[in-house]
């Protein structure tokens, strides 16, 4: 469940921000579904086949870094300092990268590496959300084996089934079951630290790992398997950017107070309780969190947990959704449709085909590894190098805009660098055993995405060599003016400055123009909405031209009509006598020339282009009184 978007300046319809208990509840239910659910797999992972041997010292060693990585990591890093960098009220990685971007405009080649750690930051969290749905609910499902070994072969196509229907309800939208997040995950959290208490009963000295020290004599004793077993460690931690992303959603104080009170307790009182039931029997490794429950409550604590993991594979398909919106909106990724399911809060949206590229993977995921050990293996590497990105992207947000001092940006980067370095690191060991999985996901949606924002450069400057300054062109009509239409045509283009191709085609071709005429530009903004004047801009020029420029944020709803009726006009706007002209660019790449981009990239770029949601569905324009005109690009 997402809460309502806060009450903007200039939105005086907006409904009243939720009481601060129903934010809890909801960010509960949201923002924590994926690291709530680490218990399921991470101790598993650590201790289970092919990890560190459950001895005394290890277990309080291990549990002593889990302690301080939720911490300092999570804690620390995150809820008292990154979520401090928000951009208007929005976070995440996209959000952040645009806030740096802004930052550095001055610098243009640093700027372009700002893009780029952003860009590969994004990339990395489409890689988790593969991961997250397939582990999650494989680790929920497999606690069937423990209650009776005969249902083990039950366990994959049981995951298959939920999956397949987590990934039909999308189109619904997470309000379908939104109500139940929060009181299901607060469900799930009380019944991990009430196992945790369960088993500190039997050795309480586990409490003896929030000694750093523990920690420091743990690396040192492994050596290289103690750095190793650090992938394990970062798993307790998955989850960690949810925090930052979704504070739109439900503010920061929501998320700081839930963090503090519920969730952080509930996971250490977990994690503890797991290492004291390790010192009791080392073969519990194979499913810690499940060894804990009496048999009598084995089952119902495995329905909860398929729960609270679909609620967590919800929470990161939804989080998907917003990231490739906002991707679209700042010029990153090909138009995608985009339906809103919910008349009353922002955020819910439904991209069809992010979701089923989504479901192939995830599937892929679960088809492909069969258990939750190996995708562990696969997991870590994207959540790891995205904090690590996170912190770089950070830095350039404390220097530029808050101004912080050598000393203070040094002694935070050092901390903080070193920790992500070490993870990253730690986890990069797995790519034989499944880590490539993800870093191709990624690796896939970066060169999307570069090869997306080079190819609109290029058509943009080619737009420009082949044509002609606005103020030109209407100077020129004085000469020999074309038949006039009667009422409104406005002409979409992706440069104000320049005569639209829609509109030049149409005088030299078709000899007629319009009583008035509307060159109309839409922007994305590096804020997430539009606020007062930011929203639109009207410029009155000679012989019935308008210049227009509409600003959407990158966390809007884009609805050109109805933003343009909004603006003043003299005449005011009659919408059912405006003519809409867009251009219909084709994208040609296969001309034998020299190419400005390499040939395979030009040729993904032509198909990306090709296959886009038309600009008419994306941006809300009536098709009943549409009129395209072609022009042909060459790369």
């Amino acid at each position: 469940m997402e809460a309502e978007k806060p009450k903007d300046d200039d939105d005086g319809g907006a409904k009243d921000k939720p009481a601060l208990p129903e934010l809890l509840l909801g960010a509960i239910g949201v923002v924590f579904g994926d690291i709530a659910t680490s218990p399921l797999y991470s101790m598993q992972q650590a201790f289970g086949k092919g990890g560190i041997a459950p001895r005394h010292d290890n277990i309080l060693g291990l549990l002593s870094l889990v302690f301080w990585a939720l911490v300092l990591v999570i804690s620390v890093k995150y809820v008292l300092f990154v979520m401090r960098a928000d951009n208007h009220g929005e976070g995440g990685m996209m959000a952040l990268t645009a806030l740096a971007r802004n930052a550095m405009r001055q610098h243009r080649r640093a700027c372009w590496w700002v893009v780029m750690l952003g860009l590969a930051g994004a990339a990395l969290f489409f890689g988790d959300s593969v991961i997250t749905p397939a582990i999650s609910v494989l680790s929920a499902v497999e606690g069937l084996k423990l209650a009776s070994p005969d249902l083990g072969r039950w366990v994959l196509p049981i995951s298959a089934v939920i999956i397949v229907g987590l990934f039909l309800l999308q189109k619904r939208g997470s309000a379908l079951v939104g109500t139940l997040f929060g009181p299901v995950m607060t469900l799930w959290l009380l019944s991990v630290a009430a196992l945790g208490i369960h088993g500190l009963l039997r050795h309480p000295e586990v409490l003896a790992a929030a000694d750093p020290r523990w920690a420091v004599t743990y690396m040192l004793h492994n050596g290289f398997r103690g750095f190793a077993s650090l992938g394990a460690v970062v798993l307790v931690m998955t989850g960690g950017e949810a925090l930052y992303a979704d504070i739109g959603h439900f503010g920061s104080l929501p998320i700081r107070l839930s963090w503090f009170t519920l969730v952080l307790p509930a996971l250490l009182l977990g994690y503890a309780g797991q290492g004291a039931l390790l010192l009791a029997d080392a073969s519990a490794a194979a499913h810690p969190l499940y060894s804990l429950a009496p048999h009598a409550l084995l089952y119902p604590m495995i329905a909860l947990a398929t729960a609270a993991t679909v609620i967590a594979s919800q929470a990161v398909i939804s989080g998907t959704f917003s990231m490739v919106r906002q991707g679209i909106q700042l010029g990153y990724l090909p138009r995608s449709r985009v339906e809103h399911t919910s008349g009353d809060m922002e955020g819910q949206i439904y991209l069809p085909t992010v979701n089923f590229l989504l479901f192939v993977a995830v599937m892929a995921a679960v088809l492909g590894f069969r258990s939750s050990d190996r995708l562990a293996s696969a997991y870590g590497i994207a959540v790891s190098g995205t904090m690590l990105l996170t912190t770089l992207l950070f830095l350039v947000v404390a220097r530029m805009r808050w101004r912080w001092g050598p000393l203070r940006l040094g002694a935070f980067g050092l901390v903080y660098v070193l920790i992500d370095a070490a993870f990253f690191g730690a986890n990069l060991l797995k790519l034989p055993d499944g880590g490539w999985f993800p870093v191709v996901l990624a690796l896939t949606m970066m060169v999307v995405m570069t090869v997306w924002q080079r190819g609109r450069q290029l058509v943009g400057r080619q737009l420009h060599a082949e044509g002609e300054k606005l103020v030109d062109f209407i100077a020129q009509l004085q000469d020999k003016p074309p038949l006039q239409a009667p009422g409104t045509a406005v002409f979409l283009t992706g440069h104000r400055e320049w005569v639209p191709q829609a509109l030049r085609h149409n005088v030299e071709h078709n000899h007629v123009l319009h009583k008035r005429n509307v060159v109309l530009t839409v922007d994305g903004l590096d804020h997430p909405r539009a606020r007062g004047e930011d929203g639109g801009e009207v410029e009155e020029l000679e012989r019935g031209f308008w210049r227009v420029t509409l600003r959407f944020g990158f966390a809007e709803h884009i609805d050109v009509p109805a933003r343009l009726r909004q603006l003043e006009f003299d005449p005011a706007l009659e919408a059912d006598k405006v003519v809409w002209f867009l251009g219909h660019d084709k994208v040609n790449a296969e001309d034998d020339k020299s190419y400005r981009m390499a040939r395979w990239r030009a040729r993904l770029f032509a198909w990306m282009a090709r296959n886009a949601t038309p600009a008419t569905t994306y941006y809300g324009i009536p098709s009943r009184r549409l009129i395209e005109i072609g022009a042909r690009i060459d790369l």
